[in-house]
């Protein structure tokens, strides 16, 4: 059995073997930060940083049973609006309410002209927008979403959050991150 084990080495243990495991960790760290920026700027970037997407927060009645006070919606523009699709728009202007975004479903029409209603009304809206005057339709919906953003960016959690974050920024950085420990200094500073 001595002459199978014997061409083999034994894994090193030693600091060079330690920092190799570090920094290919680290590596990988900024590798999946990387991925999820990239996914995150080619799916769910705000329209206001160049991006497809444009995100609501549900406000009011009118679309029960299909979208809550709260819930947060995801839209993204397209070429073409149907019968059915879930769209936003603003109140045009010289209404009253002018630029307040509604979110509504297109129940008839043309692209000139599309004939809106909650699911919760029983009559259409007074309101036909253009193809052009909307603002993009439903793509993702997140029940309670908008709750949980606009608690995350009220100001003491936002605040929390931020404080939270430096703490730990200063509990886990190196003090001196250009000097390495010879094996005496680890050994006393160790305490044995």
């Amino acid at each position: 059995m001595a002459a199978v084990t014997a061409g083999l080495r034994p894994p090193r243990s030693g600091p060079a073997n330690t920092r190799t495991r570090r920094r290919a960790r680290s590596l990988l760290g900024w590798l999946a930060i990387a991925l999820v920026l990239v996914a995150w700027a080619f799916t769910l970037r705000p329209t206001q940083l160049g991006g497809p997407a444009s995100f609501i927060v549900v406000s009011g009645e009118s679309m029960e049973p299909t979208l809550y006070n709260g819930d947060l919606v995801i839209l993204r523009e397209r070429a073409e609006y149907a019968v059915g699709d879930i769209v936003v728009f603003p109140v045009p202007e010289g209404e009253p309410s002018a630029g307040v975004l509604i979110i509504h479903r297109i129940v008839d029409g043309t692209p000139e002209r599309f004939v809106i209603q909650g699911d919760n009304r029983d009559e259409i809206d007074e309101w036909s927008p253009a193809a052009e005057d909307i603002e993009g339709s439903l793509w993702l919906h997140v029940p309670s979403g908008g709750r949980v953003v606009m608690t995350l960016f009220s100001p003491p959690v936002a605040a929390g959050l931020a404080g939270g974050a430096f703490t730990m920024w200063l509990l886990l950085r190196d003090p001196q991150p250009g000097k390495q420990k010879s094996g005496a200094e680890k050994k006393a500073g160790s305490g044995d």
